[in-house]
């Protein structure tokens, strides 16, 4: 990442502070795809009044039965930039490729996600992280062994693994609601380089 370009988000998290915006930087991907380093790496120099991140969490069951209605209330307030590893679009992805939901609840939700973030008055800023079903396996083959980064693994990580092919049709049908950038994470330091950017320009876009 250049200096320039972190000093310019900087810059810009001031601006959305000090003018009361809102921002969302919501952050997808396969398990592995590196969407907490990602967001490590973008927030690392912010001024902390600025920014706030929200991790990947598993929802309760009154989550799953009011999806929309409680991610409102985790949308950003005035003056504020939200990192979300993993957003409500896990509801268009994981959720049912794994079966955590049913078929009525995806296509309800894919037929209403667009109007309902129209009413949040909130700036979205959608990045695909992408990596190959063959890094996918082994970065999370690395997880299982690595001393510092075991705790990551999951038995949902083979899983998702097993269903790369089913989460791909997902993907695309979510990327068809349109607003998302594909950013390729094969090289991490040159996709974090790329989503900055995207973050960067987006958020001069909303300004």
């Amino acid at each position: 990442m250049t200096i320039e370009n972190l000093i310019r988000l900087n810059e810009l998290a001031e601006d959305v502070h000090s003018r009361g915006k809102r921002v969302a930087v919501l952050l997808e991907g396969r398990d592995g795809a590196g969407k907490s380093g990602t967001i490590r790496e973008l927030t690392r120099y912010l001024p902390p009044y600025t920014f706030r991140v929200v991790p990947s969490f598993m929802p309760t069951k009154k989550m799953m039965k009011t999806w929309l209605a409680s991610w409102r209330g985790l949308m950003p307030e005035k003056g504020e930039i939200v990192f979300y590893d993993r957003s409500y679009y896990s509801r268009a992805l994981l959720q049912p490729v794994m079966g955590w939901c049913s078929t009525r609840q995806y296509l309800n939700f894919m037929n209403k996600v667009q109007d309902w973030e129209l009413t949040q008055d909130v700036n979205f800023v959608k990045l695909w992280l992408s990596i190959d079903e063959d890094k996918q396996r082994a970065l999370l083959e690395r997880r299982q062994t690595d001393p510092l980064r075991y705790w990551k693994f999951s038995p949902n990580d083979a899983k998702s693994v097993a269903q790369f092919d089913a989460l791909t049709i997902k993907k695309k049908n979510m990327f068809s609601l349109g607003g998302w950038r594909p950013i390729n994470m094969s090289n991490r330091n040159k996709g974090r380089d790329l989503a900055l950017e995207a973050v960067i320009n987006k958020i001069e876009k909303s300004l």
